[in-house]
This record gives structure tokens, sequence and C-alpha cells, in this order.
């Protein structure tokens, strides 16, 4: 089962179940502060040097089955190439988890997506699952990191997905790309935006 929820929800969550064993994969320099394990495929040991910091160096990750009671995946699914495989692993190393990812806005919103996200991701409500298809430009990104962050504060419904999952994923991956589509430009966007201001100023 896999469903929406918010990050608010599951800190709480974790709050309350103080004596799970957590673990926060693909999490960078950020990882979350309920985390007894922290898993990346850089060497971050220097950084969490009172942590258990194991690095990732195979696709197989390096946990026992069912080892963990929540797993934190945050903004990494986008990443990984073999992306079944990689949420077969979750499955196995954990009951349940909370993951993060982009919507397909935010990823067409921001520079450094365009480079380094394979996938795009959407949620079907209708069915609880999780639907995977490949990347896309649809627009020229206008954001970076940072600034995307700070819009997060108040459209983070628009701009992230966050969903808890326990027993399973429900997933449905699309690896062709047929969808056909003209790109939205940035000057396209401007010239609206001059055109309508302009016609406003005058009236």
């Amino acid at each position: 089962m896999i469903k929406r929820s918010s990050k608010k929800f599951i800190e709480e969550l974790l709050e309350k179940n103080s004596d799970w064993n957590v673990l926060d994969i693909g999490c960078g320099y950020t990882a979350n502060k309920r985390a007894d394990v922290i898993c990346d495929t850089q060497d971050l040991s220097h950084f969490y040097k009172d942590r258990n910091f194991i690095k990732l160096n195979d696709k197989i990750l390096p946990f026992k089955d069912k080892e963990f009671d929540f797993v934190i995946t945050s903004h990494v699914i986008e990443h990984v190439t073999d992306v079944n495989f990689f949420i077969k692993e979750l499955q196995r190393i954990s009951n349940k988890g909370y993951i993060e990812l982009p919507t397909i806005l935010e990823d067409n919103l921001v520079f450094e997506n365009k480079n380094d996200h394979v996938w795009h991701t959407e949620f079907d409500d209708v069915n609880n699952r999780l639907v995977i298809s490949k990347r896309n430009q649809y627009l020229e990104p206008v954001l970076t990191v940072s600034s995307a962050k700070k819009f997060a504060k108040y459209f983070r419904q628009s701009l992230i997905l966050e969903l808890l999952w326990e027993e399973s994923i429900e997933f449905d991956t699309k690896t062709e790309n047929n969808i056909s589509f003209e790109k939205i430009s940035r000057l396209s966007l401007l010239r609206k935006f001059f055109s309508k201001l302009f016609r406003n100023l005058v009236k």
C-alpha cells in the first residue's frame, strides 16, 4: 500500500516510534535526525562522524532482509537508472517508509534537474500507485535548487510528492518516451507577460 502523506506526519510518526530502526538512504548532507543508519553513494563518513554511515558501492543495498523498521528515500528515485530494482530493494530491507519526489512541474523548473534526473514521477490517486515515466523537459528551467526550496515553503504540494508506503510499493514504469510536445520557452512567456503588462498600463 502506498498513499499520499506529509513530511510533518512522518516526523511525528518517527517521534512516536523512537524504538524503530530507521535508515535514510541517498540523503547527502541532510539526513533525518531520527536515522540510525545513513547510506549514500558519496563517502560522507567524515560528515557523519558520530552516526552509523555506510557507503553504497553496488545496486544491491548492503542490508539484510527486513533489517529496518522504516526507510526514508528523499529525492533519490528520480536519479536511479534501474528504478524497478531499487524499489524492490527498498521493499526487501523494510516493510514501510517515506518517499519524497519532485512533481513534474518542479522537475522542469529547476536547472540542476535537467542533467541529474532520469525519471518523472506522478501519483495515481484513483489506484494509489506511483507512476514513473521517462523524463521530458517541457519548459526551460528558471530556478536554482536553493530558490526552489524557497518556493516550496509556500507551494509544497505543487512541487513535492510526499508518500508513505507499508508492506509494498505499488508502481508502474513507462520506459518508452513517445510523447510529442511543444517546449515552452522562457522568451515566449516573457513576451506574453510584458504584452499583458503594457495593455494594462495603457487602459
